[in-house]
């Protein structure tokens, strides 16, 4: 039995609680984990009838408030419930710990397909289908960004202005605290970004890792769900359109990145083409996008510094400093395509 497995007198507690906010259940209820590890863990909760639900809750271990506060992630949701943003229904909350050890919500499971690497995308979605996946990702982001605050109830939601900065001090202050090798040229570019970052034009909701592998698509490539809302606030919304453009494709002279790029499959937008379709439904100038995928590939290489110093210490366990990325090798890469990036602004 895995330690993350619901069972015995916990599950008990959990259908309870569940019964009380779904009549038509049908116990007993099944719950498999479907994401899990250093994140929030997800399981699918299905009923004897087949009714299927999404559970989500914060790790046994390492939970840091900002990053696995429930209560937030539910708030949100539920209030993006009301707009145009496809985002999962959400069904309750539970704040009390007797019942699973943390805070929990239940949502609508959404079912379709994570492309979260070309294979993927070119082996569940057709190469039309791909296409409408690349365009409504954008509208969907659109949408996102499009939503007032303080007309869904979330004017409060983080401090808005200063986004890009705050987490360049925020990131390079990590990195240099690592009890590891310094990785060439990180630091550096963290301090050269911070010394180039743009004049904020707008305050909106930002998703914070916004990109093909927290989104739920259809068959036919639309946008079912938008997933994994722990890292939301409000903030500038280039620097979500410069995560999902990171991923999109490596930059020119950049020969590998260490994260999967499922837009590299046929039949998606090129990065321009995505970038001209924001630029064509946004009032935003987007003069400064190359900051923006620069600073994404940064904060990409930072966040993975931060995973590896955690991994050669044994905090995961044997292996898991090998595997790409998770090693200095790949978050030079990161560094390398951030320098390309801003270099060609």
């Amino acid at each position: 039995m895995a330690e993350t497995d619901i069972t015995g007198e916990q599950a008990r507690r959990v259908t309870d609680w569940i019964a009380g906010h779904v009549p038509e259940l049908s116990p007993p209820l099944r719950f498999d984990v479907i994401e899990g590890g250093r994140s929030n863990l997800t399981y699918r909760v299905a009923d004897l009838a087949e009714n299927t639900f999404a559970l989500r809750r914060p790790p046994l271990s390492g939970v840091l408030p900002s990053a696995h506060d429930m209560r937030r992630e539910h708030r949100v949701i539920s209030a993006l419930g009301r707009t145009d943003v496809p985002v999962p229904g959400t069904i309750g909350l539970c704040t009390d710990h007797d019942v699973l050890g943390a805070d929990f919500y239940l949502m609508d499971f959404v079912t379709g397909v994570v492309a979260h690497d070309p294979q993927t995308a070119a082996n569940a979605l057709s190469e039309s289908a791909r296409k409408t996946a690349g365009q409504d990702a954008v509208d969907s982001l659109l949408r996102l960004h499009q939503v007032d605050p303080d007309s869904v109830g979330l004017g409060d939601l983080g401090r808005g202005l200063d986004y890009v900065a705050g987490q360049l001090r925020r990131w390079t202050g990590q990195v240099a605290s690592l009890p590891i090798e310094p990785i060439p040229g990180l630091i550096d570019m963290g301090e050269r970004l911070a010394d180039q970052v743009p004049r904020q034009r707008a305050v909106t909701i930002a998703h914070g890792d916004y990109r093909f592998g927290n989104l739920m698509l259809d068959p036919d490539g639309n946008v079912a769900a938008i997933l994994d809302w722990e890292l939301c606030t409000r903030g500038d919304p280039l620097a979500d359109l410069g995560w999902l453009l990171s991923y999109w494709s490596a930059p020119p002279g950049v020969e590998a990145l260490p994260m999967a790029m499922p837009t590299t499959a046929p039949g998606f937008l090129s990065r321009d083409e995505a970038l001209a379709r924001y630029a064509a439904g946004s009032d935003l100038p987007t003069d400064d996008v190359e900051f923006y995928i620069a600073f994404a590939y940064w904060k990409l290489g930072a966040v993975l510094a931060g995973v590896y110093s955690r991994s050669v210490s044994g905090a995961y366990g044997e292996g898991q400093a090998q595997q790409r990325g998770l090693n200095p090798e790949g978050i030079s890469m990161l560094v390398a395509a951030a320098e390309v990036t801003l270099d060609g602004t």
